[in-house]
């Protein structure tokens, strides 16, 4: 059976982001496995901790907790990150848990020529975003995880699936997202 890693960044109740997201979830066959970024303790690195996860990778030893989030994300078959637009890009626990999954010898590894070569099984990854505004060619966040995807993970196909313009006055809020659903259904 399909592991299905699900990164939910949605904060508010009635999320339209998370809403997108159950329609993209729902298409698929699988285990999914969710992870409420807001309600993890996941903290960006500093001196100390960098430097411990320095000598684990040193020693190719990744059995310490810190781990856990690498592991999860390198063992998915498929990828789902529900991430509301916010200031251009994703809330900053999209950004904190990338940092804590992006771990030389365990989600890639670096090659003779210095170029990274990515170790995590994903075949996609399906960023879901809604905007409250245009977004527009400056979709920063699904373009930073398009380029972690290609460049440190290994991961060949990276979709977005977006709604936009919903709280712009006069707004059909609801044909916009049954247009994004139907966009959804057609994969």
């Amino acid at each position: 059976m399909s592991k299905i890693l699900f990164l939910n960044a949605c904060v508010r109740p009635e999320s339209r982001t998370y809403i997108l997201a159950q329609h993209v979830l729902d298409k698929m066959d699988g285990i999914i496995e969710e992870v409420k970024l807001e309600r993890e303790q996941i903290m960006p690195l500093n001196w100390e901790t960098l430097q411990k996860r320095d000598i684990y990778s040193q020693n190719h030893d990744f059995s310490a907790p810190m781990f856990r989030y690498a592991h999860q994300f390198v063992d998915a078959d498929e990828i789902v990150i529900a991430a509301p637009y916010w200031d251009l890009t994703f809330p900053a626990s999209i950004r904190i848990y990338f940092e804590a999954v992006t771990v030389c010898g365990l989600s890639f590894k670096y090659a003779s020529d210095g170029t990274a070569q990515g170790l995590c099984k994903a075949k996609r990854i399906i960023y879901v975003t809604t905007a409250g505004g245009l977004i527009s060619e400056y979709n920063l966040g699904y373009d930073y995880i398009k380029a972690l995807s290609h460049i440190f993970y290994g991961i060949p196909e990276v979709i977005c699936y977006k709604a936009e313009n919903l709280d712009i006055k006069g707004a059909n809020v609801k044909a916009i997202m049954e247009n994004s659903i139907k966009e959804i259904g057609k994969r």
